[in-house]
Order: C-alpha cells, then structure tokens, then sequence
C-alpha cells in the first residue's frame, strides 16, 4: 500500500478531506476529479457541527479553530402564538458550532498538499475496477488507471453507481427550502442560540453563521411537503438538485405566503429577507450501501451514506470518513487489508445514521405532533421517544469518531 496512485470524484468537502487523508497515509500521487469550474467557497450555506465531534476532528487535523464559527449552545423550540417573536415551547442544550460552508471548504481546500493534481471543470463519466486497480473514463473521453478511485461525489454519486448500480436515493416525500439573510442586528436574547420554529406538517432550522467577510448571516432551512399541485413529488422521484435561481417562481410564492402564515413575524422575517439567489430547494433523500469499498472503489460522504439532514452530521461523516482511512492507511498492509477494514468500520456507521435521521424526520416532519399544545413537560416526553435508539456518542450531531 505504501505509494500508489490514488484518485479522487469530487473535490467539495467530502474530496479535499479524502485528498488530505490519501496524502498523510502515503499515496504516492493523488489527482482530484471535480465537474465545477473555478472555486467553490461560494457553494452551500452553513454547517452545524457538535462540540465533541470538532474536537475529535481537531484532534485528527480536519478541523482548527482557524476556521471561523459561531458557537451556540442552546436550542430553542418556538411556535408561533401572536407575538413577535413567538412562544417557546423549551430550550435544550445544543453544545454546536455555526459554519459557512464555503468557510470550511476554503479551509480544507488550503490544507490539501501543493503535489495534488486537483482538476476542476473535470467531468467522470464512469469508473471500473479490476483486479490491479481501477480505471476512470472521463467525459471527453481520456482514460486513466489508479491504485484505489475513492468515490466522493455525492448523492449522485458515479463511483456508487458503478458499485451498486442497483441503487439510488430514496425520496422522503418532502424536501428543504434553505436560504441566508442578514443577520438582523436585533437578536432577541439568546440569539446565538441555534431556533427551530415548528409548525403543522414540518419545521424550519435556524442559526447564525460567519459570512466569509466580518459579518454573520442567518441561515436557515424549512422542511415541509412540497405544494400538491407543483406536480414535485414525481419530479423528485429520481434524484436531483434545484440550485439557487432554478426555483420556479410560484414556488417562490408558495414559501412566502407558507412562512408568514406558520412563523412569528420576527423569524418570518429573517426568512424573507433572503435574496432569491440565495434560496435553494433541497430535496430530501436517504440510502445506505451494503459496503463501503468493492474492489479498488471506496465511497465516502454522501456518495456512501445519504442520510437525512436532522442529525446535523453530514459534513461531519464525510470528515470522519477521511480520518478514519487516513489511520488505517497509516496501519500499513495490502489494498485489500485497507478496504476491508474501511468498509467493515465505517458501512455500519453510515447505516445507523441513515435509522436514526429517517426517524427523526417522520417525527418532525411526515408526524408532526400538535406543537401548540406543547410545554416542556409535554416536548420532553416527545423527544425521549424520537431519540429512543440513539446512545450516547451516536445521536444528533453524529456518532464518536473511533481512532483505534
């Protein structure tokens, strides 16, 4: 294993980390595969990330306090009853860090080694293995042979198509609006704190993040069903994206009219001040994989595990992924040895995830409970059962890394 010629598919968060991780472990070369033209610090919103997991994290060399955050520490549930800013129904602990993820991306990005053959406006058209490694056939037709192709391109991921070319995402019936405003300059107190608003039929994530400059923007993200008569359920069916500016406009005005209808006019407003060409539509998928590695292709991030986003572990997973091969790597042994143990700790990891955030959306979500009738008491006894399969260390904000 030692050397090697090692590529990657996908060059966002879930590929810089894997390009970090191959570099540390030895590879000998490492050639980034990634479609989009230019950088991609401009791409995504924020990224919420828990406290132990950054540490973890830290302590692997994926994460710094270089990169900036806003920490948070609470989380506040609130309904809308009249007022301005709404009633909350109660304030958990919510020990999370705000990130842009253009911030992190930029940061992971820096960090991968000058030596690295990062290709951008390079589309993969389809990967093989084979006994001795594994070949990568690109859009305009040139072909080239790798070591190990580490499949780190997403939900629609080629690397996992030519795995399990019998899988795809699941559709979850529902999708995420997601967007950033200013951030207002009147918080109400514990503004810092991470808010979700509840409503009938879903619920709306919001918190503060760095904007890239000196300032902060509010990111948010409303899951909710899509209108009836948009005709998006069959449209969402396959997998697909809705990036900013696609948004059909009475999808626009459906949103709109939803929020100030649901929200506290404070909150409401937080949302409506997001300029069009920050409002993204995100559909809301789900699939776990059999195996991580076949072969000489390894998946990581959301090219292996699509789990819904409630836990707040995406990014997270994907960081952990590259950590964990980066110390079996370090461990020594043959291709096979390497795979084998990659897949064997990290597919169980994606599943449980994938369980876990699929329950937890049915419950806030496809089953929302009558939030108006809630108080603490009432919301403690509901969360305790939505949780009922989580232990400590693997729950919202993702599972502990292992570092054996």
């Amino acid at each position: 294993m030692s050397g090697g010629k090692v590529a990657i598919v996908g060059g966002s968060i879930a590929g810089c980390a894997m390009a970090l991780a191959a570099s540390r472990g030895g590879a000998e070369q490492v050639t980034v595969f990634e479609r989009a033209g230019g950088e991609l610090k401009d791409r995504g919103v924020g990224i919420g990330v828990n406290n132990d997991r950054y540490a973890e994290l830290a302590a692997a060399g994926y994460m710094s306090e270089s990169m900036p955050c806003v920490p948070m520490s609470r989380r506040l549930w609130t309904v809308r009853d009249g007022s301005d800013v709404g009633r909350s129904i109660t304030a958990e602990p919510f020990p999370f860090r705000g990130y842009n993820w253009g911030s992190l991306w930029s940061e992971l990005r820096e960090r991968v080694p000058d030596g690295t053959d990062f290709r951008s406006e390079t589309q993969v058209a389809e990967v093989a293995t084979g006994s001795d490694g594994a070949t990568v056939r690109l859009a305009d037709g040139g072909v080239e042979h790798f070591d190990l192709v580490i499949g780190a391109d997403g939900y629609r991921s080629v690397v996992r198509q030519a795995m399990f070319p019998e899988l795809a995402p699941a559709y979850a019936g529902y999708l995420g609006w997601r967007g950033t405003s200013e951030a207002p300059a009147d918080l109400p107190a514990g503004g810092d704190d991470a808010r979700i608003v509840v409503f009938p039929g879903g619920h709306c994530m919001m918190y503060v993040i760095p904007d890239r400059k000196e300032g902060h923007r509010m990111n948010w993200v409303l899951y909710t069903h899509p209108p009836a008569e948009s005709g998006l359920d069959a449209e969402l069916r396959s997998p697909t994206s809705l990036p900013p500016g696609k948004v059909a406009a009475e999808l626009t005005a459906y949103l709109r009219e939803f929020v100030a209808e649901h929200f506290p006019p404070y909150w409401a407003g937080c949302v409506l001040r997001s300029p069009e060409e920050r409002t993204f539509i995100q559909p809301i998928y789900d699939l776990s994989v059999p195996h991580y590695a076949r072969g000489r292709l390894l998946l990581a991030g959301d090219a292996a595990t699509v789990a819904r986003p409630h836990i707040g572990a995406g990014s997270v997973k994907a960081l952990q992924d590259a950590a964990a091969l980066e110390t079996i790597w370090r461990a020594g042994g043959s291709w096979e040895e390497m795979l084998s143990a990659y897949d064997e700790g990290r597919s169980l990891v994606g599943g449980q995830m994938v369980d876990l955030a699929r329950q937890l959306g049915e419950a806030q979500v496809a089953r929302t409970p009558d939030w108006s009738a809630m108080g603490e008491a009432e919301f403690a006894t509901w969360w305790k059962e939505q949780n009922r399969s989580s232990t400590p260390g693997n729950g919202l904000g993702g599972q502990a890394l292992r570092r054996d």
